[in-house]
């Protein structure tokens, strides 16, 4: 089975992603010589992007196209990057539109530990939200965040937590995962990562859930690859850990199933 990608900026001219329909097939062809079996398109949701929710399936439909078209065995899957400024201001419906993989309650994905399954997560439809913190370090207004969407119905994956670290991310990080939040960290900053780092130490203590690339473009920035990243967390976690991480989470998250750490 192939990685699936939770978090990349693949859709074309839409926030400050893909330049292009070439980028977006270009960081395609990327994620396929890693092994990325699908992505998860996920242009941010929030005040400075002018990104309307209604739009994004049709829009990861026409890229899919492309791919095919072009030859790609990459699938594109529908989701957002909802940041912590505009969370509230989300319909239940728009919510369940950028959950990972469900393009809003009831879809159906190829992809999945149960593919196609209807899972319906704490009583609610729409599945997993990719939460994008507010600048700086994360706070107690993100964990009210998580509250808010745990009310609609949605379970949270908190984005990069490597760019948010206040003196206390420790601790943060174990009451959102107290709340029952998954924990995703950028591919690229694990792989790069220091035998001293925290976060070789925190994947120890079961506080690594997900690795993403979130890339933006293939001519700069993060690349749209994984594999690194999971190399890397094979020197600090047992070998099951890592093939949760890498293909047993990310799978029940975009079939819309609830997750369960095995540590």
């Amino acid at each position: 089975m192939g990685m699936i990608d939770l978090h990349c900026h693949i859709l074309p001219e839409l926030d400050d992603g893909a330049r292009s329909i070439g980028d977006s097939v270009a960081m395609a062809r990327q994620a396929h010589e890693d092994g990325i079996e699908a992505i998860c398109a996920t242009p941010h949701i929030r005040h400075d992007h002018d990104v309307h929710i209604p739009e994004i399936a049709t829009r990861v439909a026409r890229l899919q196209s492309t791919l095919d078209a072009e030859g790609i065995p990459v699938r594109i899957l529908p989701g957002g990057e909802l940041a912590e400024t505009a969370a509230r201001a989300l319909t239940p419906e728009e919510l369940c539109c950028v959950s990972l993989g469900r393009a809003g309650a009831g879809s159906e994905t190829e992809l999945g530990a149960g593919a196609g399954s209807q899972t319906e997560l704490g009583g609610g439809a729409c599945g997993w939200v990719l939460l994008e913190p507010a600048p700086g370090p994360l706070s107690d207004g993100l964990t009210e965040v998580v509250e808010h969407l745990g009310a609609l119905g949605a379970r949270v994956i908190v984005a990069h937590p490597e760019r948010h670290a206040p003196v206390d991310l420790e601790q943060r990080l174990r009451s959102f995962v107290e709340q029952g939040c998954l924990i995703q960290w950028t591919a690229e900053f694990v792989a790069l990562a220091q035998d001293d780092d925290l976060v070789l130490r925190y994947a120890g203590d079961g506080l690594v859930h997900l690795l993403a690339s979130d890339a933006h473009s293939s001519l700069a920035g993060r690349p749209v690859r994984l594999a690194a990243g999971f190399d890397r967390l094979r020197e600090a976690c047992p070998e099951p850990w890592v093939q949760w991480m890498a293909e047993t989470a990310p799978r029940a998250i975009v079939a819309g199933e609830s997750v369960e750490p095995p540590w």
